[in-house]
């Protein structure tokens, strides 16, 4: 067993990656358990109404003290755009925008963003809300909530804007929990009222003859490991059970096991949410795979194209009642055309008609969801999605919450407090936490997930030991330092070679750190880093890595901890070659850390950006985010820093030492 761990040098094994230890939290902080609900009440509820005043705060700061040159270095406005219609998704409407010149400047939109669309000012005129569908380098295109006036003329602006529908619904849960007993059976655990978590937390649910079923099933957990098949088990048998997915130990696999199994047992209706429509895509997939009835609610912009004709959108349109829909559509389109030419009673009549005409439509639509979500084994949705009216009366007596440590507790709630029996969360709290922009609401405790706090109460949790991703020593470090050392190996190192191009310092290691004498800077927008020495060192690494033939742009992401860092690489690669179809780095993704989670890559390049002479780090000296960082690479993993600066941080210095320890330093290419 211990050849297989691999053996780590004077390596300490560091305090868990959160933010404190649990001990440490217990005594300082009172919000762990909660005797009385109506303080975890008051307390979540102060901390979302910081988090939407300080976002909607800093959408308003930035539209009326940044200048246009600002925005635009930051990327979050775009102004001077032609827009066209260009079609539909699912009966919404698709809008073009673009530039009269070859290509839209730099910006970061993204697909799934909340944008705004005004003429000039957002903050002085009404605005048009929408979600961005598509990007390439001449164009992006947005859903909108309504179609835009004279969409050809004049020019149009748009901008990042604040989800206030978050808000709201995770307000509600919050109420539901402290309000409404029936919201869920497990309202003492998850305020922590109970006298011992781990006993109350293991009882079965009382689910009826779906639970004697769901025990029988407890030891068939067909093709999983044997970690994996004890983590299987509890969900079948425990009220409450924590899943603890360290990188690459396919917790998502696990979840969808669990996920099949309860469909297969006829447990319906069962909600599977995560906290990102990424990951709720990935549990569809998989329950897809399996053969499960899988329905996906949320709107089809933001979900994976391969992946649409599962939304509620997509089966509506399919539907048997379609047709009866789109019959009374036209009629009552035809009616309303014909009103100019009526007068009197006739006109009145009409009137009538068209109303009664929109209200049957409404009616059958709402037969048609209806019917769809029954025969729906499993329903996938976002944590704040599982708040759509369309599930305002529906009861789920399972829940399985993956991602459940990116979400916050609130947001958590939202499915839970849908009569919640049987639940099952999946997270690893040594990865990144939730991503909380409000300063207070993060030092309120915000960013402290409710699988965290559930740890801490002591609520039962199996951590997943064996990973399929790294190449072994890749896993040696990051095991030691984070997982006590108890990651084992599910892949060899014949199975993860060291890519060809580079010159590894030990073929047989495939991991390189570069110690860059470079120096960062402050970032153009003045709210970031950037090293230009560290980018450009970036862009030759890979190439190096491109020449070897045996990987293309695709298998290799370019990681850092910093937006600013992001923007400069982006620009280099551009000048480099491209990222387009056909040009030198197509494929190649840039990303900060936090836009890597839960994502893999056979090599990735990471630029650590701090270098200073004062040893400052930053949120680099958040042990979570080294974590994530290390852990993406299944072949490769090669990082550029600033030993000096570096060391300055205790993680950070163990893992130099490591390197210098393992001869993994690769002072030769800087001289290449």
């Amino acid at each position: 067993m211990a050849d297989r761990k691999g053996k780590v040098r004077r390596i300490k094994r560091g305090p868990p990656a959160g933010s404190s230890t649990h001990s440490e939290r217990r005594e300082e902080d009172d919000g762990i358990s909660f005797p009385r609900s109506q303080d975890h009440f008051e307390r979540f509820n102060r901390l979302i109404d910081w988090e939407l005043e300080d976002e909607m705060y800093a959408v308003e700061e930035r539209l009326r003290k940044w200048g246009r040159a600002r925005l635009i270095e930051n990327g979050i406005t775009l102004y001077d755009l032609e827009g066209r219609n260009d079609g539909w998704l699912f009966g919404e409407r698709v809008v073009k925008l673009f530039t009269k010149s070859e290509a839209l400047p730099h910006h970061r939109f993204r697909h799934g963003d909340i944008v705004t669309l005004s003429r000039k000012n957002p903050l002085k005129e009404k605005i048009i809300e929408g979600t961005v569908l598509s990007r390439s380098r001449k164009f992006i295109r947005i859903v909108v909530n309504e179609q835009p006036a004279k969409i050809r003329s004049d020019t149009w602006r748009l901008d990042r804007g604040a989800n206030r529908v978050a808000h709201d619904r995770m307000a509600a849960a919050i109420e539901s929990l402290f309000g409404d007993e029936s919201s869920t059976l497990l309202r003492e655990l998850i305020y922590g009222q109970v006298r011992d978590m781990e006993s109350s937390s293991s009882r079965p649910a009382n689910l009826g003859g779906i639970q004697k079923r769901l025990m029988a099933q407890a030891n068939h957990s067909g093709n999983l490991n044997p970690i994996q098949s004890k983590a299987f088990a509890n969900a079948m048998e425990y009220r409450l059970s924590l899943i603890q997915g360290p990188p690459g130990t396919g917790k998502t696999h696990t979840a969808v096991r669990i996920l099949a199994a309860w469909a297969r047992n006829d447990a319906g209706p069962i909600l599977a949410v995560a906290d990102s429509n990424v990951a709720v895509d990935n549990l569809l997939e998989g329950l897809l795979e399996q053969g499960v009835k899988a329905i996906r609610l949320g709107q089809p912009v933001k979900v994976r194209e391969s992946l649409r004709d599962a939304t509620m959108a997509a089966q509506m349109e399919e539907h048997h009642l379609r047709e009866d829909v789109d019959i009374i559509i036209e009629l009552n389109e035809n009616a309303m055309r014909r009103l100019p030419a009526l007068k009197g009673k006739e006109k009145g009549l009409a009137h009538r008609d068209i109303k009664k005409g929109w209200k049957e439509v409404r009616r059958i639509e709402n037969q048609m969801r209806d019917d769809i979500l029954e025969h729906a084994q499993v329903i996938c949705a976002t944590c704040v999605g599982t708040g759509n009216f369309l599930l305002d009366s529906r009861r789920f007596p399972l829940v399985l919450l993956d991602e459940a440590t990116q979400a916050t507790e609130p947001a958590s709630l939202i499915p839970l407090t849908k009569g919640a029996r049987h639940v099952v969360l999946v997270g690893d709290h040594h990865q990144l936490p939730p991503t909380v922009i409000s300063r207070r609401a993060e030092e309120g405790g915000l960013a402290c997930s409710l699988f965290e706090r559930l740890v801490a109460l002591g609520a039962p949790s199996t951590m997943l030991t064996t990973q399929y991703r790294m190449h072994p020593v890749i896993r040696e470090w990051p095991s030691e330092r984070f997982y006590g050392g108890e990651l084992e190996d599910g892949v060899t190192a014949e199975e993860r070679t060291a890519p060809a191009g580079f010159i590894w310092p030990d073929w047989n290691a495939p991991v390189a750190f570069i110690p860059v004498e470079g120096a960062e800077d402050t970032s153009p927008d003045g709210s970031s880093k950037q090293n230009m020495d560290e980018a450009a060192l970036a862009v030759r690494v890979v190439d190096m890595l491109l020449s070897g033939g045996d990987i293309t742009s695709h298998d290799i992401g370019v990681v850092t901890p910093y937006s600013g860092q992001v923007r400069l690489l982006n620009d280099l690669f551009e000048s480099a070659g491209g990222r387009e179809q056909h040009e030198r780095y197509h494929g190649l993704e840039i990303k900060t850390v936090d836009g890597y989670q839960g994502r893999e890559k056979d090599v990735i390049v990471l630029s650590a950006v701090r270098a200073n002479e004062a040893g400052e780090l930053g949120f680099l000296t958040d042990r979570r985010r080294l974590n994530v960082a290390i852990t993406r690479a299944r072949r490769g993993l090669i990082v550029l820093g600033h030993a000096r600066t570096l060391r300055n941080d205790s993680s950070w210095a163990s893992w130099c030492d490591w390197a210098s320890e393992r001869g993994l330093e690769a002072y030769h290419v800087l001289h290449m």
